[in-house]
Order: structure tokens, then sequence, then C-alpha cells
């Protein structure tokens, strides 16, 4: 039998379980030229208790061949006890390699790189989890006592050091500890919703380039993610230190995007960057008009009512009536339980949103499920993909009798 696979539903899939965490890890991207200084900036008032800090970084943005500003910002945590690594740029060789940020017990690795605001190149001196509650060092985080109590005051010896990357010319020159080493292995958990939507908003802001705002963005930090106006925005005071643009940024992008092994974070990454195709990209990259984000990228769907109907599977044919009935009798059964699923999450969900509404849940709170809603869908989608994968290939007929080999006997000349 010969299956052709839903290219639609693959597609969906894909953006529904990989999305959120692609967009904003850049898995494997490797640049030619160095990232500009982090810029100098004020945190902006945390909103909230249990919101913990994530500080702003440069992303690089392929189709326009420039580093870009993610804006630090205040997010929930996934879960009680995780705490957020950052992300971080690495020399690997032949280029700048970019590691992305991951949630765990532990903050590990990030090359060294002093964000601030606790990130002093090791490990994180903001806060710490205690009983359930997220406390926070009020020598190094702008928080307002008079809304958030769970606070203590902690001393700490700040670096100013204003580089972006390890290793390479000019970048810090540190290596992880074993206890880093260590908490690059256990349990992680991507980048949240709110972090993806912080990435999407600055990859489609013009401002925060880095060709734009000479190292110096005017959104620098935002209260919470994707908010880029009002009063919880936070422009640079000033660019770490002066910005000097590639000879040719074009011809010096070198980007590619191919697998990287995230959860060990080497110092070096395994792959080496694939030469750009420079005859495609356009010389005046100012003509070029900047398209938003969601243009180019679907939303991920957050609830199971948002997600479409599951497309049916090819009808099996094997040649075996009696077979090809018992295998469309458990198509329409698997079927009918995820189509099951779908509804029993939809309804779990729906019903947390009512309790919210009641208890008039805070806005924290509110992100919290969110965020728990699309871990559920997520993986929901993702056990249905590989349920209905695993099916198709054990309906798969019996591969033919191939035909006998031609005779190899020495042939006679013609007489």
């Amino acid at each position: 039998m010969r299956i052709i696979p839903s290219i639609r539903w693959v597609l969906i899939v894909v953006a529904v379980v990989c999305l959120s965490i692609a967009s904003f890890a850049q898995v494997g991207i490797v640049v030619t030229f160095a990232p500009p200084a982090l810029p100098v900036y004020e945190q902006p008032p945390c909103p909230d208790a249990g919101y913990l800090w994530t500080p702003g970084y440069w992303a690089y943005d392929n189709d326009y061949g420039d580093y870009y500003w993610v804006p630090g910002t205040w997010v929930m945590a996934p879960q009680v006890g995780y705490l957020w690594t950052p992300p971080y740029w690495g020399w690997g060789g032949s280029g700048y390699a970019f590691y992305p940020g991951y949630w765990g017990p532990q903050v590990g690795w990030y090359g060294g790189i002093a964000y601030g605001f606790g990130y002093y190149g090791n490990g994180y001196e903001g806060g710490r989890w205690n009983n359930g509650q997220f406390y926070y060092n009020r020598s190094v985080n702008n928080v307002n006592i008079t809304n958030i109590h769970n606070v203590y005051n902690t001393t700490v010896n700040e670096n100013n050091n204003r580089v972006s990357y390890n290793g390479g010319q000019g970048g810090i020159n540190a290596r992880p500890t074993a206890a880093q080493e260590s908490a690059m292995h256990e349990r992680h958990i991507p980048p949240v919703a709110a972090q993806n939507q912080q990435v999407e908003a600055a990859r489609g802001n013009q401002q925060l380039r880095a060709s734009v705002n000479q190292g110096r963005p005017p959104i620098a930090a935002t209260a919470k993610a994707g908010a880029f106006s009002g009063g919880g925005v936070v422009p640079a005071k000033a660019a770490g230190a002066p910005y000097h643009p590639p000879a040719n940024r074009a011809a010096g992008n070198a980007a590619a995007s191919h697998p990287a092994n995230e959860a060990a974070r080497p110092a070096t990454p395994a792959n080496e960057a694939r030469p750009a195709n420079e005859a495609a990209r356009p010389t005046n990259e100012a003509a070029r008009p900047a398209a938003p984000a969601s243009a180019a990228r679907p939303a991920t769907p957050v609830h199971a009512k948002e997600l479409p109907p599951h497309p049916a599977l090819p009808p099996p044919n094997t040649g075996n009536a009696k077979t090809d009935q018992k295998y469309q009798k458990q198509q329409q059964q698997l079927a009918a339980q995820q189509e099951a699923d779908h509804a029993k999450l939809a309804q779990s969900q729906e019903q947390e949103h009512q309790r919210l509404a009641q208890q008039q849940a805070s806005a924290a709170k509110t992100q919290q499920v969110e965020q728990k809603h699309q871990q559920q869908t997520q993986q929901m989608e993702q056990k249905h993909v590989q349920q209905q994968q695993t099916m198709q290939a054990r309906q798969q007929p019996p591969a033919s009798h191939a035909a006998p080999p031609a005779s190899h006997a020495e042939e006679k000349p013609a007489k």
C-alpha cells in the first residue's frame, strides 16, 4: 500500500509542537560576525509577585542579515521551583553560534555573560524559591515592596562587562563549572508563550535592529511581554560600546538553521556555518519592507478548541478485504478516541477559564493558566501525531516479493 501523508496535517502539527521553541531559540544559528555589546538600561518594576526576570539579549534575523534586540521582560515561570537560564552567543571556530535559553530547577551555563539584574556570568543572584514562593533580592531587582512582600536584601558584586558573547576575538573567556555542566543535562522546559511573544514582537520592530539603533535600542526592557508601548517600556540609556557594523553585512551573513543539541549546550557547536546564498540576497536591504511577524508565522494554538479537526488516514489497501476492514475499524476507533481527547481537554480548559472569571484572578494567575493550556494542547497533538504515524506504519502491506534475479549464465557468442 502506498501511504500518502496529509501535508496539511503535518504542517499544522509542526506549527503546534515546534513553533514556540523554534521562534525563540533560533536553534543552530551561526553568524560570522559578533553581536553588539549589551546596552545599558534600567529594569522596569516587577508587575506582580511570581514574575521572574528574563534579561534582554541580541538575537539574529537571517532574513535581514542583522542582529535585533529582544527586550528584557518579566514572565511567569512555567512551574514552581524553576529558574531561567538565558541564551548566549559563543564562538565555534567559524562563527558565533546561538545557544537557546531554558527553564530548569537550576540555572545552567549562559556563556559567562553579565546580563545584569542578578545574572552576572555565573548562576543567578536575583532571587530564590522558598516553600513554593519566589523571593526577590531587592539589591538587584526593581520591586515595589508595597505590593510584593517576598523580598530580601543581599549585596551582590556586580559585573558590568557589556560583552555579549563567549570566546572569539574580544569575547568572554570563561568555561562552565561542573555544576553548570550537570544542569545542562537536567529536565528543561523551553521558553514559555510570553517569551515567544516577546521575540516575535521584537523581530517585527525595525527600530530594534542593530543597524538602525546602533546598539542602543529604544525599547530595552518591558514590564510585560509583548507590551512595547506604555509606562512599562524602558529605553536604553546608552550603547554598551561603540557600534561597529560589519564591512558588508549581507556578505557576512552566513547564518544557517540546523539542528543543535540544546540540552548539552556545548561550548562549540557541532555544525559549522553553511555559506549563504549571497546571489539571492538583495544588496539594498533598506528597500525591503518589514513584514509583521504574524504574516509569515501562524499563531500557535493555545487551547484545544482552537485546533482544526484531524484529517482521516488514507484508507487501507492491503489487497486483502478482511484485513482492510479490520484496519479501517482501527482507524475509526483511533479517530473517535482522539476527538474525545480534544473534547475532554477543551471542556477542562473552559472550566478553568470560568473559575478564573469567578475568582477575578490576577493577570499573573491568568497568564500562568494560559501557559499551562498551551503546553497541554501541544502535548496532546504531539501524542496524536505519533499515534497516527504508528498506525500507518503498522498497516502497511508486506513488501512484495522481488522478481528473481536475471540469469548470469555466460552468454555464448553468436554464430
